[in-house]
């Protein structure tokens, strides 16, 4: 596939932050995100809309969201992790033309063309944007944040600004997210101890030798699925139990997991679930952070344990529900959740572990810039043992990224649960 860049610039803010943002402090959450960034590809049907045109307002818009969202704008303080230097530098913006039809692409996202649609991850950029235009007239809006200024939510949130100043609801901007220092409800906290268990496992979460896969759970799958894990539930008022999407998926992906790795000697099994906190505490404001605001949740499953779908559905479920607002307040007032970080870093490489973070529900597919909504929302976010989820096109199904190394992945692939309700190689029929 050919990518040709068009033209490359830096988009500033429109104003310049006031001198008092300028230094933004990183919360604990934020100096707990993985050294990536998020990316994120949006696709857009053929529009008639005239690129030059199109391109002035994506600039210009960009660069008044940027004036609110001034994190995005910034970069991080090299002597000082734990800083955003919130500068005014900008974001990286290039246009590219691809020359194939979008199609060819949508009919089979293969891994290896999503990476040639992302801008190139820059040291001193919190933000880069590659507009992608295609030779059917189809585009792909693709953003790179860096994990340490925003998680998926707050990524949806910056969309989601940008896409109503694009469409000239100026005066609204700020009814969708506004910057809020969160170390004071999350303090930072002393991570020599964490960094000292990642020498030991960072080839492991970071190993290369892996396989990344799309898999999709059609709506009408999901909801046999859920139907089938409800009835293995013992029928008593107490323990009446229909997972979500969320859950149902989870189990299915963990039983084969488990099953995969059933010839291992293994003590435990452990996954690690991302939740968001932004509704979780009774703090009303974070619901309008920009920043790290999710923390996981582990689950362990002792090797004696059932592992029918709906014990490990139910489990999910269990470790979601215990995260209120005086869980995660003790958790962070008595720094136990660094310490639950630290064990999982050390055990990572001695227990087998598996990681699920869910996008679902985010407003990825209402980002209109004025041409209409995406026609199909992806990731190419590769970390090993790790899965993230999306929603399908119409909201109902669930397209679950999965990275594993080869041999874990195609055990993952003959697994009869998964070859009754996964499609392996989904196409996006609605283009």
């Amino acid at each position: 596939m050919e990518v040709q860049i068009i033209s490359r610039e830096t988009i500033k803010p429109s104003s310049p932050t006031p001198f008092h943002l300028r230094t933004h402090k990183l919360s604990l959450l934020d100096d707990l995100a993985p050294p990536v960034t998020i990316p994120l590809l949006l696709f857009y049907s053929a529009t008639h809309v005239n690129p030059s045109k199109t391109n002035l307002q994506l600039k210009q818009s960009l660069s008044k969201t940027l004036t609110h969202i001034y994190t995005f704008a910034g970069c991080l303080v090299h002597d000082s992790p734990t800083i955003i230097d919130c500068n005014d530098e900008g974001a990286t913006f290039i246009e590219a033309q691809v020359a194939i039809n979008m199609s060819v692409i949508l009919q089979e996202a293969e891994f290896g063309q999503l990476l040639q649609l992302l801008p190139p991850c820059e040291e001193n950029n919190n933000l880069g944007i590659q507009v992608n235009y295609f030779a059917c007239g189809g585009m792909a809006i693709c953003v790179c944040v860096s994990h340490a200024v925003a998680d998926a939510s707050a990524v949806a949130a910056f969309l989601q600004s940008w896409a109503a100043v694009a469409c000239g609801i100026n005066n609204n901007i700020a009814d969708y997210k506004v910057i809020f220092d969160c170390s004071s409800v999350f303090p930072p906290r002393d991570l020599s101890g964490l960094w000292k268990a990642l020498e030991e496992t960072q080839d492991l979460i970071f190993r290369q030798d892996v396989v990344t896969k799309r898999f999709l759970f059609d709506g009408s799958k999901i909801s046999l699925l859920r139907d089938e894990i409800s009835k293995l539930c013992p029928i008593s008022p107490s323990s009446l139990y229909f997972p979500t999407r969320f859950e149902a998926v989870s189990a299915l992906l963990w039983k084969a997991m488990l099953d995969s790795v059933s010839e291992n000697d293994q003590s435990s099994v452990y996954i690690g679930t991302s939740v968001n906190l932004r509704k979780r505490r009774n703090l009303p404001f974070l619901n309008r952070c920009v920043g790290n605001v999710s923390e996981f949740t582990m689950t362990e499953l002792l090797t004696e344990e059932e592992k029918n779908l709906s014990y490990l559905a139910m489990k999910i479920h269990d470790s979601i529900a215990k995260v209120d607002d005086e869980h995660v307040k003790k958790l962070h007032e008595d720094g136990e959740y660094l310490k639950i970080i630290e064990t999982a870093m050390k055990g990572f490489g001695k227990q087998w572990m598996f990681s699920f973070s869910s996008w679902c529900r985010f407003p990825f597919y209402e980002t209109d810039f004025g041409w209409g909504n995406p026609i199909w929302v992806g990731t190419s976010l590769r970390l090993n043992r790790v899965g993230f989820f999306l929603d399908s096109f119409d909201g109902k199904g669930i397209e679950a990224w999965l990275t594993l190394p080869p041999e874990e992945m195609l055990k993952l692939e003959q697994d009869s649960g998964m070859l009754a309700f996964a499609t392996f190689t989904p196409t996006t029929s609605q283009f």
